[in-house]
Protein backbone atom coordinates (compact mmCIF):
# COMPACT_ATOMS: atom_id res chain seq x y z
CA UNK A 1 0.00 0.00 0.00
CA UNK A 2 1.00 3.71 -0.92
CA UNK A 3 1.46 5.90 1.30
CA UNK A 4 -0.01 9.32 0.47
CA UNK A 5 -1.74 10.91 -2.71
CA UNK A 6 -2.91 14.16 -3.63
CA UNK A 7 -6.47 15.00 -5.25
CA UNK A 8 -7.39 18.30 -5.70
CA UNK A 9 -10.17 20.08 -7.57
CA UNK A 10 -9.33 23.68 -9.21
CA UNK A 11 -11.45 25.92 -11.03
CA UNK A 12 -8.84 28.86 -11.31
CA UNK A 13 -5.42 27.27 -11.21
CA UNK A 14 -4.15 28.49 -7.70
CA UNK A 15 -5.52 25.02 -5.93
CA UNK A 16 -4.09 22.92 -9.20
CA UNK A 17 -0.62 24.36 -8.56
CA UNK A 18 -0.66 23.96 -5.04
CA UNK A 19 -1.68 20.25 -5.20
CA UNK A 20 1.17 20.01 -8.06
CA UNK A 21 3.52 21.63 -5.45
CA UNK A 22 2.69 19.19 -2.90
CA UNK A 23 3.13 15.88 -5.08
CA UNK A 24 6.37 17.15 -5.56
CA UNK A 25 7.47 17.79 -2.53
CA UNK A 26 5.84 14.03 -1.03
CA UNK A 27 6.96 12.37 -4.02
CA UNK A 28 3.96 11.12 -4.76
CA UNK A 29 1.15 10.41 -7.26
CA UNK A 30 -1.92 13.27 -8.18
CA UNK A 31 -5.42 13.27 -9.87
CA UNK A 32 -7.97 15.47 -10.53
CA UNK A 33 -11.38 15.25 -9.09
CA UNK A 34 -13.36 15.92 -12.33
CA UNK A 35 -17.14 17.34 -11.41
CA UNK A 36 -19.77 15.30 -13.81
CA UNK A 37 -21.23 18.76 -14.75
CA UNK A 38 -18.58 21.49 -14.34
CA UNK A 39 -21.70 24.37 -13.93
CA UNK A 40 -19.90 26.79 -11.42
CA UNK A 41 -22.66 28.92 -10.06
CA UNK A 42 -24.75 25.65 -9.44
CA UNK A 43 -21.74 24.53 -7.64
CA UNK A 44 -21.84 27.74 -5.41
CA UNK A 45 -25.46 26.47 -4.47
CA UNK A 46 -24.66 23.29 -3.50
CA UNK A 47 -26.00 21.46 -6.59
CA UNK A 48 -24.12 18.38 -6.63
CA UNK A 49 -23.90 16.09 -10.34
CA UNK A 50 -21.28 13.92 -8.63
CA UNK A 51 -17.49 13.39 -9.66
CA UNK A 52 -16.25 11.46 -12.60
CA UNK A 53 -14.75 8.11 -11.91
CA UNK A 54 -11.29 8.14 -10.35
CA UNK A 55 -8.05 6.47 -11.80
CA UNK A 56 -6.56 6.03 -8.68
CA UNK A 57 -8.47 4.80 -5.38
CA UNK A 58 -8.94 6.29 -1.93
CA UNK A 59 -8.54 2.74 0.09
CA UNK A 60 -5.19 2.19 -2.18
CA UNK A 61 -3.25 4.93 0.40
CA UNK A 62 -2.89 5.46 3.79
CA UNK A 63 -3.18 9.19 3.98
CA UNK A 64 -5.56 11.35 1.30
CA UNK A 65 -4.24 14.61 0.82
CA UNK A 66 -7.24 16.92 -0.49
CA UNK A 67 -6.37 19.50 -1.46
CA UNK A 68 -9.20 22.78 -3.29
CA UNK A 69 -11.11 26.18 -2.93
CA UNK A 70 -13.52 27.67 -0.33
CA UNK A 71 -15.86 29.67 -2.22
CA UNK A 72 -17.44 31.87 -0.29
CA UNK A 73 -17.20 29.85 2.80
CA UNK A 74 -18.50 27.15 1.42
CA UNK A 75 -17.49 23.04 1.09
CA UNK A 76 -17.97 23.28 -2.39
CA UNK A 77 -19.61 20.23 -4.30
CA UNK A 78 -16.73 18.68 -5.67
CA UNK A 79 -14.87 18.66 -2.60
CA UNK A 80 -17.65 17.70 -0.21
CA UNK A 81 -18.99 15.00 -3.51
CA UNK A 82 -15.30 13.18 -2.81
CA UNK A 83 -15.06 12.95 0.78
CA UNK A 84 -18.92 11.39 1.06
CA UNK A 85 -18.35 8.77 -1.60
CA UNK A 86 -15.06 7.63 -0.57
CA UNK A 87 -15.20 9.02 3.68
CA UNK A 88 -15.51 4.98 4.18
CA UNK A 89 -12.52 4.22 1.86
CA UNK A 90 -10.18 7.39 3.46
CA UNK A 91 -8.23 6.14 6.00
CA UNK A 92 -6.77 9.72 6.84
CA UNK A 93 -7.54 12.62 5.24
CA UNK A 94 -5.37 16.30 5.25
CA UNK A 95 -7.57 19.07 3.81
CA UNK A 96 -5.36 22.02 2.26
CA UNK A 97 -6.57 25.25 0.58
CA UNK A 98 -5.68 28.21 -1.27
CA UNK A 99 -8.71 30.20 -0.66
CA UNK A 100 -9.84 34.26 -0.38
CA UNK A 101 -10.21 34.45 3.36
CA UNK A 102 -7.01 34.79 5.46
CA UNK A 103 -6.00 33.72 8.63
CA UNK A 104 -7.19 36.89 10.53
CA UNK A 105 -10.98 36.30 9.34
CA UNK A 106 -11.13 32.41 9.14
CA UNK A 107 -14.07 32.02 11.50
CA UNK A 108 -15.85 34.61 9.92
CA UNK A 109 -19.05 34.20 7.63
CA UNK A 110 -17.15 33.18 4.29
CA UNK A 111 -13.88 31.67 6.10
CA UNK A 112 -11.73 28.76 5.86
CA UNK A 113 -12.65 27.32 9.14
CA UNK A 114 -16.66 26.79 8.94
CA UNK A 115 -15.34 24.46 5.94
CA UNK A 116 -12.50 22.88 8.16
CA UNK A 117 -15.41 22.35 10.71
CA UNK A 118 -17.86 20.91 7.90
CA UNK A 119 -15.08 18.36 7.49
CA UNK A 120 -14.64 17.25 10.64
CA UNK A 121 -17.97 16.39 10.94
CA UNK A 122 -18.45 14.38 8.09
CA UNK A 123 -14.58 12.31 8.51
CA UNK A 124 -14.64 13.07 12.40
CA UNK A 125 -11.41 11.16 13.79
CA UNK A 126 -10.13 10.61 9.90
CA UNK A 127 -9.46 14.37 9.43
CA UNK A 128 -6.31 14.23 10.55
CA UNK A 129 -5.10 18.17 9.73
CA UNK A 130 -6.78 21.20 7.41
CA UNK A 131 -4.52 23.57 6.43
CA UNK A 132 -5.08 26.80 4.72
CA UNK A 133 -2.17 29.01 2.67
CA UNK A 134 -4.60 32.36 1.93
CA UNK A 135 -3.86 34.02 -1.68
CA UNK A 136 -3.43 37.17 0.83
CA UNK A 137 -0.19 35.86 1.86
CA UNK A 138 1.04 36.84 -2.01
CA UNK A 139 0.20 40.23 -2.06
CA UNK A 140 1.52 43.31 -0.67
CA UNK A 141 -0.01 44.87 2.80
CA UNK A 142 -2.08 47.90 0.84
CA UNK A 143 -3.72 45.16 -1.45
CA UNK A 144 -4.85 42.11 1.21
CA UNK A 145 -8.61 43.89 1.46
CA UNK A 146 -8.75 44.45 -2.08
CA UNK A 147 -11.70 41.96 -2.96
CA UNK A 148 -11.16 42.47 -6.48
CA UNK A 149 -7.47 41.91 -6.27
CA UNK A 150 -7.74 39.10 -4.12
CA UNK A 151 -10.16 37.31 -6.83
CA UNK A 152 -7.75 38.07 -9.76
CA UNK A 153 -4.95 36.59 -8.12
CA UNK A 154 -3.41 33.73 -8.56
CA UNK A 155 -0.19 31.08 -6.88
CA UNK A 156 2.08 31.01 -9.80
CA UNK A 157 5.90 30.53 -9.19
CA UNK A 158 6.89 34.28 -8.66
CA UNK A 159 4.69 34.89 -6.01
CA UNK A 160 4.91 31.39 -4.15
CA UNK A 161 7.62 33.24 -1.72
CA UNK A 162 8.12 34.71 1.59
CA UNK A 163 5.06 34.41 3.90
CA UNK A 164 3.25 31.68 1.86
CA UNK A 165 6.51 29.70 1.19
CA UNK A 166 7.40 29.76 5.06
CA UNK A 167 3.44 28.37 5.52
CA UNK A 168 3.68 25.99 3.50
CA UNK A 169 6.89 24.71 4.46
CA UNK A 170 5.95 24.56 7.96
CA UNK A 171 3.46 22.19 6.72
CA UNK A 172 5.35 20.03 4.76
CA UNK A 173 7.52 19.55 8.20
CA UNK A 174 4.16 18.68 10.30
CA UNK A 175 3.20 16.09 7.28
CA UNK A 176 6.22 14.08 8.11
CA UNK A 177 4.56 13.15 11.63
CA UNK A 178 0.71 13.34 10.67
Amino acid sequence: MEKTIVFYYSKNGSNSYLASKLAGSLNCKIEEIKPRINAHILMVFGVNFGIKKLKFHPSDYERVILVGPIWMGKFITPLKGFVNKYRRDIKKLVFVTCCGSSIEKKDEKFGHGLVFKQVGEILEEKLVHCEALPITLVLPEDKKEDGEVVMKTRLTDENFSGEILDRYNNFIKQLAVI
